[in-house]
């Protein structure tokens, strides 16, 4: 019986993922309602019945890695760049937040002192995979939008390691009644802990610099590592695990000449499949009498949570700056809880109840309680706040090309020299590399992963334009994209003439629009510019038709048509040529194409002096 139910948590795992994909909210929500029905609701899961003695270690070992998955994205140069307010959050913000919640947790649910300092420090963690839904559906100004998206990077495994320390801190004034014995103990998890993370990072970047460990080895390599250094630090001292994994990713971030971009992947695949069983697990645990224990009091609390914390909480931490009120005032407001919060609060909760602490058994219940009211009303409600304070973001007008090289560099380059907003991205980093020396924004990375979804601005594409040479890279990109953009505004160019007809009966490609008209594919448009074809802009005038332009320029691929001050009626940046366009460029437009070399290009006969093939803006 015991395989049916752990396939079933599977199956219900995928299924409650799916749904949070359709609905396009945050995962966690359907996550907990799956686990709650399973569990206290229907009584057909059992945790502890299902598991039994295994359950702490496989719930530990879970944190342990989806820890170590956050720490793998803090990079110590990105620190630098984020700006003093989200420095300010992570920091003094943080410690205003832990010391509200801890307050409030003793004076007003009368909690054990260190079980409500736990509580605290757990809840000072709001995540990306909860913020990044919710700023996507918003659309706030830039500087709130990099804001919450930084706070919600950084302080995942910041959070989680000051939520480490001060349960640490804790355990040891629990066990050592003498303040030197105390420090004694927690200095020595402290150092235990950094040391073994640092041998572990030290360890597995030799390893893969002096290539000891084949390639295809690297991910259950450092699966294997991680989860050996949390428990070797727990043996040699008690609950020091998670601080060594976490030391351990931070440590292997920050390894500039570390190629460890399969592993993050692998890990990032890894953490979802250990976060979707684990919420199923933690919330199936609740029961409906610990959630009576919590009585109308805990209402306050939420009210504390939203109410002064998190205002106060942006309060000290955009003091000074030159953030306008109303930017604030949705910083304030948007806090949502998420799975770092349940994941680590959940492994506490199950440590203090085995030590017999007073009141840990209503840990597990308060935080959930937060996640799901944070969760929901905070996303039924920044929409709507946005839009009364006048912080949302203009409608979306910049185009994002799947490819790097050097076609999409120099349709890229076309693009802006017409003052269109272009965002590239690409999983070679040399494709990366030339773009950015060329001025163009690229994100180094596959745009459809987890990762992406906290670095690309998301919240201001428009429409996506797959170019990428390899035709399995663009369908990635259409399918994925084609749910959060919608079909109309994503777009893919075939690889080359071969491909074809695989792309056009792909299911993949059925009902997607193929780029650049029935001749236009990546073969040939690389053929062109590595003969010396460049991309080009013409103005077409009532004296210079678009029937007079295609007999100037037999040879030219057209590629796409800007309206006046790069807008179009259908409210795209740029119109692509297309297989399937209806409507041809007409009088004031531009047509942007990938001229053949030393082909002359008619601008407008009324411009008898301007010489034959000049740019638009030259």
């Amino acid at each position: 019986m015991s395989a049916i139910y752990i396939a079933g948590i599977a199956l219900f795992s995928v299924l409650a993922q799916w749904l949070a994909w359709v609905c396009r909210v945050p995962a966690i929500l359907f996550l907990l309602l799956t686990g709650l029905l399973l569990g206290p609701v229907s009584g057909q899961l059992q945790p502890d019945q299902l598991l039994g003695d295994l359950l702490f270690p496989v719930v530990s070992l879970s944190v342990a890695i989806i820890l170590f998955e956050g720490a793998l994205t803090l990079h110590f140069h990105e620190l630098k760049g984020i700006g003093k307010v989200v420095r300010n959050l992570c920091s003094i913000g943080m410690l205003t937040t832990f010391a509200i919640l801890t307050a409030s947790a003793i004076w007003l649910l009368e909690l054990d002192w260190r079980v409500a300092a736990v509580l605290g420090a757990v809840l000072v963690v709001t995540g990306p995979t909860v913020i990044a839904p919710m700023l996507n559906a918003m659309r706030p100004e830039k500087d709130i939008d990099r804001i919450l998206r930084w706070e919600g990077i950084v302080i995942d495994p910041i959070g989680a390691l000051f939520a480490v320390l001060v349960f640490e801190a804790v355990n040891q004034v629990g066990e050592a009644a003498v303040f030197s014995h105390t420090m004694l103990a927690l200095f020595s998890t402290l150092g235990v802990g950094t040391s073994v993370g640092i041998v572990a990072g030290w360890l597995t970047t030799t390893i893969i610099r002096r290539e000891w460990l084949p390639y295809e080895l690297h991910k259950f390599g450092i699966l294997a590592l991680v989860l050996f250094s949390f428990t070797l630090a727990n043996y040699l001292s008690h609950e020091s695990g998670l601080l060594a994994v976490t030391i351990f990713g931070i440590w292997l971030a920050n390894q500039d000449d570390l190629e460890i971009d399969s592993v993050l992947e692998f890990k990032e695949d890894l953490s979802m499949i250990l976060i979707s069983s684990l919420f199923i697990l933690l919330a199936a645990r609740l029961q409906l009498e610990d959630l009576m224990l919590l009585d109308g009091d805990v209402f306050i609390f939420l009210a504390i949570v939203l109410f002064v914390a998190r205002p106060l909480s942006i309060a000290v931490s955009t003091f000074g700056s030159d953030l306008p009120l109303r930017s604030r005032l949705l910083l304030a407001w948007i806090a949502p809880r998420g799975i770092v919060a349940a994941a680590v609060g959940s492994v506490f909760a199950l440590s203090m109840m085995q030590s017999g602490y007073p009141d840990a058994n209503k840990m597990v219940p308060l935080i959930f309680t937060v996640i799901i009211v944070t969760v929901i009303l905070q996303s039924l409600t920044a929409t709507p706040l946005a839009r009364l304070l006048k912080v949302r973001q203009p409608a979306p007008n910049t185009l994002l090309l799947i490819g790097a090289n050097h076609v999409s560099r120099a349709v890229a380059r076309g693009l802006k020299e017409q003052n269109v907003d272009v965002y590239l991205s690409d999983p070679a980093w040399e494709n990366c590399k030339m773009a950015r020396m060329d001025g163009l924004p690229c994100y180094y990375g596959n745009p459809q992963s987890e990762h992406a979804e906290r670095y690309l601005p998301l919240t201001s594409l428009k429409s996506v334009m797959a170019l990428s040479p390899n035709r399995h890279h663009n369908a990635l990109g259409v399918q994925y994209f084609s749910h959060l953009l919608g079909e109309q505004n994503v777009f893919s160019l075939k690889s080359s003439t071969n491909h074809a007809k695989a792309n056009k009966d792909s299911a993949t490609f059925l009902s997607r629009q193929l780029l650049f008209g029935d001749e236009g594919n990546y073969a040939k448009l690389s053929s062109m510019m590595a003969k010396g074809g460049k991309v080009s802009a013409t103005r077409l005038s009532e004296e210079f038709t678009w029937a007079q332009y295609q007999e100037v320029n037999k040879e030219a691929i057209p590629l796409f048509i800007i309206g006046e001050a790069g807008k179009n009626d259908d409210g795209l940046p740029v119109r692509p040529f297309t297989t399937q366009m209806k409507n041809a460029p007409g009088s004031g437009e531009r047509v942007l194409a990938l001229q053949p070399p030393k082909l002359s290009v008619l601008k407008d006969p009324a411009q008898k002096e301007a010489p034959i093939g000049e740019k638009l803006g030259d």
